[in-house]
This record gives C-alpha cells, sequence and structure tokens, in this order.
C-alpha cells in the first residue's frame, strides 16, 4: 500500500514538472548596441542554447512548449536579429532560430510576473565591439583651434523598452510620454548659445541605470537630467517636482515610494543584483560628489522656478531622493517629474506638443540662469565678453587682448573681418590677459 502511494505521487508530480509551457507573445526591442527579445511564456520554461555559425545563428530549444501566435519580426534597423523562425520538435517541443546579421554574444534570464507582464524568458544579443561614439561633433574643432566648447546637457528619457513606467488613464505609457518630452528639450536646448544638449535613450528599448551614467561620460555632459513623467494612486494628484540625489534617503515618505518604484526598473530589466555594485549598492561620496551634489540642488532650484511658470508644481522645494540614475560622483544630475501621467487632465497635456514646448522652454530658462552664473571652464559661456565701440575694429580688439585676428574671428565664428558697432565678441580667457 505504502509502494503504491509512493508510486503514486511519483507519477503525480512528473505530470507538475512537466506541465505544458505556451510562448504567448514575442516582443523585439533594437536599441543601438544591443537587441532584447522577450517570450511572454505561461509559466517557467526549461530551454537550452546553440550557437551555430555560416550564417551565424540562435537556436533556442525549449521543452514541453507550444507557440499560440506567430512571432513578431525585427525592424530593417536592428543591428544583430535578421530574423526569428520556429518549428516543432518530437510534438512536444518548440525551437527557435534567432537568424543573426553577424556574431553575436548572448545571455539569457527568465522573469517572475510583475504588473506589467507575466512570465518571460529574456534573451540580449550583444557584442564587444568598440562603439563609435562622438562625444560632440565640434570637439575635434575645440581641441584643434583651442576654441570654447559648448556646455553639453545629458538627457536621459527615463524607462523604454521592456520597462513601460506608469500608465496614464488613456492607456499611454510613461516611457513614450517622456521621449517626447526628452526630444522638444533637446530642441529647445539647441537653440540656445553655447548649449549642446545630447539624448541618451533615442528610441523605445530597454537601458540599464549604470548604463545611461555611463552614456554621459562618454558624451562628457556638465550635466545630466532623467525625465520622468509621475504616478500616484490618487488620479487627483498633480504637479511637477524636480529631485536630487539624497545622501541620508528619501525627504518625504512620498519621494521614497517614488525613488523605490523607479529604481525598480533595473529589476524589471531583468539585470541581476550581481552587477550592480555602484548602483544598486551604498554609494561612496567623496569630495567631488559633494561638488557635484552642490552644483546639482542649484540647478534644481532654477528649473523648479522655471517650471512654476508653466502650471503648478507638486512640490515648491527641490525634493530629495535616492533615485539610482542620480548616483554618478562626477557629474551633477537632476530628475524631473514633469507631471502627473496618473492625473487625466495632465496626462493630456503631456501628449500636447504646444504644452511639451512651453515646459521645455521654461526648463531652458533654469539652465540658462545657472550656466550664465557658473559655467565650466574653457566653455562659450565661460568667455569674456567686449562690446565694440566707435571706430573699433576686429583686429584692434585682438591686439587689445592679445590674441591673433584669426583666434578672435573663430572664436566667434565670423566669416570676415566686418563687426558693428553694440556687436558682442567673446573673448577666450586663455589668452593671457
Amino acid at each position: 500500500m505504502r509502494f503504491l502511494l509512493l508510486h503514486s505521487l511519483l507519477i503525480f508530480s512528473s505530470l507538475l514538472v512537466a506541465k505544458p509551457v505556451t510562448v504567448e507573445n514575442v516582443r523585439v526591442w533594437a536599441a543601438p548596441d544591443s537587441t532584447r527579445i522577450v517570450f511572454d511564456v505561461s509559466g517557467p520554461v526549461d530551454h537550452q542554447f546553440t550557437m551555430l555559425t555560416e550564417p551565424y545563428r540562435t537556436v533556442i530549444d525549449l521543452k514541453g512548449t507550444s507557440l499560440s501566435r506567430d512571432t513578431a519580426q525585427p525592424g530593417s534597423e536592428d543591428k544583430y536579429l535578421q530574423g526569428i523562425r520556429t518549428a516543432t520538435r518530437n510534438n512536444k517541443d518548440l525551437r527557435i532560430v534567432l537568424d543573426l546579421k553577424k556574431f553575436a554574444k548572448y545571455k539569457s534570464f527568465q522573469l517572475k510576473p510583475n504588473k506589467h507582464y507575466g512570465h518571460r524568458l529574456v534573451v540580449d544579443l550583444y557584442s564587444n565591439e568598440q562603439k563609435e561614439v562622438k562625444a560632440v561633433d565640434v570637439e575635434k574643432e575645440i581641441t584643434a583651434n583651442n576654441l570654447p566648447r559648448n556646455v553639453v546637457i545629458a538627457i536621459d528619457a527615463g524607462h523604454g523598452g521592456e520597462d513601460p513606467g506608469a500608465k496614464g488613464p488613456s492607456g499611454v505609457y510613461e516611457k513614450k510620454v517622456v521621449l517626447k518630452i526628452a526630444q522638444d528639450l533637446v530642441t529647445a536646448i539647441n537653440k540656445e548659445r553655447g548649449m549642446k544638449a545630447v539624448l541618451i535613450r533615442k528610441g523605445d528599448y530597454y537601458m540599464s541605470l549604470r548604463k545611461r551614467i555611463n552614456k554621459a561620460r562618454e558624451y562628457k555632459a556638465d550635466l545630466f537630467m532623467s525625465i520622468h513623467a509621475d504616478a500616484f494612486r490618487d488620479p487627483k494628484v498633480h504637479g511637477s517636482s524636480v529631485y536630487v540625489l539624497s545622501q541620508r534617503g528619501a525627504s518625504s515618505e512620498a519621494a521614497k515610494w517614488l525613488a523605490e518604484s523607479e529604481n525598480a526598473s533595473d529589476l524589471i530589466g531583468g539585470v541581476s543584483l550581481g552587477d550592480k555594485d555602484d548602483v544598486l549598492a551604498s554609494v561612496l561620496f567623496d569630495l567631488s560628489q559633494t561638488a557635484s551634489l552642490e552644483a546639482s540642488i542649484d540647478i534644481a532650484d532654477r528649473v523648479l522656478r522655471g517650471l512654476k511658470g508653466v502650471g503648478k508644481v507638486h512640490k515648491r522645494t527641490v525634493q530629495s531622493a535616492g533615485f539610482a540614475v542620480l548616483k554618478s560622483p562626477d557629474i551633477p544630475s537632476i530628475l524631473v517629474e514633469t507631471a502627473f501621467i496618473s492625473n487625466p487632465a495632465e496626462e493630456k497635456k503631456l501628449l500636447s506638443k504646444k504644452h511639451r514646448t512651453k515646459m521645455a522652454n521654461a526648463i531652458v530658462v533654469g539652465l540658462r540662469g545657472y550656466f550664465r552664473d557658473f559655467a565650466p571652464e574653457g566653455t562659450i559661456l565661460a568667455s569674456r565678453k567686449h562690446i565694440i565701440g566707435r571706430g573699433e575694429t576686429l583686429s584692434t580688439i585682438a591686439k587689445q587682448y592679445r590674441v591673433s585676428t584669426n583666434t578672435l574671428r573663430q572664436y566667434n565664428g565670423l566669416k570676415g573681418d566686418l563687426v558693428r558697432v553694440g556687436q558682442s565678441l567673446s573673448i577666450p580667457r586663455s589668452s593671457g590677459t
């Protein structure tokens, strides 16, 4: 009797283990330097990878799995993935073939259900090729001619790809709205003399918090600004907020709750905790970070003042919270919660190009004021000014400041030597006077 009971339990257990799994959907997210393929599955799946060459392809065998619908296919802009093929094996297993455009490394992991998705099998394709990164197009010219550079501002649209962020009443996701805001902000900043904005996330794809910071460093950014659209349980809550990093944690319970939800994006994206030493672990602040934080607070205060001219703000003072994306020790960093996407009226405003432009211009007002007073050394905004008086010429002004006429011409972007009374010229600080 005991033997029969044990035998029955073993059979029942094997049936549980062998429960069929269904691939319900496939999503492809193409980033500039990687591709993420997400398989929505009905439960945890036993799988095995094989890498094949001539041509390059990655084969994924999923045991006891079936496909419920046709798979999505990559776009033409995808750098790694050519196409996805599927076939049934042994009448019970599923084989998925990822046809590659070139050799690519891969890593995979499974994710448990969260508030947006169910069980997932995630595959990342990437390579270790040297990136062709140009920090700012004018950098070579600056170095070659000893000319001043632009103040570089890195604009980071929060979330993206597998991490959609908050969801508005109409169904729009935060990741799409903040990318539009970031794009409008880049356009507004690039109209300013002496400023150059660069976009960190340029499309709908996942990017880890660490990578966002490193990207800003590649661009030699003088400021990192992360753009978000807040959400809260109460749809009546509204207004903008500006955050800086808190060394002691969140400045309020609401800020703490918000920081935890934003930091969770790395977990949503499936990055293991093992490689998050300087992002999810405590950061040791040195003197350089203290200086960055002081600059961050000043910039945030000016940006908040600008936003007050566009509409109501949620918090009338700069807030501090433990946002992981702000933990760069060498770059002043702020996070702007542009509005509450969970509020129907504010969601509608965020979808309006006119309102986004107003908001971008208000932020620029704050940036303009800060960099006018505290422009980094060697930038155009840090240059001295000379207002041309009657009888002055480019050559006499050059002689006055002990620089060559050619340097003065290049420094100000002049095509010739013609100047007019009242015109403002920038004088290089490195002239020795």
